[in-house]
């Protein structure tokens, strides 16, 4: 069953030895995503009042601000996992593949770590 067969690319013994592990991946983070969202959207209708200090004093409970750094987290790293696999099936010059996937990783990360600072800021006090 190398990686030429039929039966070994069906059991993810292909090339990547990858497959089954990024579907599965992407599958766990979609479930955490379904979850955090849902407490998202609970947690917004029982706020109430969506001005700046109702949201600061919100975000500033620990169990709050957790779970929305794992939302951040979860989103970005589902997202960066559906886009790389567009990438890898759409694009197919290895240069143009490369910069599209380096491009992909920087705004991923990039926007992750805005993200979970703005929820640290608030959640520690920092009003502007």
């Amino acid at each position: 069953m190398g990686n030429g067969t039929s039966i070994g690319r069906v059991r993810g013994l292909g090339a990547a030895h990858e497959g089954p592990h990024h579907w599965l991946v992407q599958r766990f983070t979609a479930i955490g995503n379904v979850v955090l969202m849902s407490w998202l959207l609970v947690s917004f209708i029982m706020l109430g009042d969506f001005g700046y200090a109702s949201v600061t004093k919100w975000l500033s409970q620990p169990v709050s601000a957790t779970a929305m750094i794992l939302l951040v987290i979860s989103l970005f790293w589902h997202a960066r996992l559906g886009l790389q696999v567009l990438i890898e099936d759409y694009v197919h010059e290895a240069g143009t593949k490369f910069a599209a996937l380096a491009a992909l990783n920087l705004a991923t990360i990039g926007g992750g770590a805005f993200a979970i600072f703005s929820v640290a800021a608030l959640a520690f006090g920092g009003q502007a």
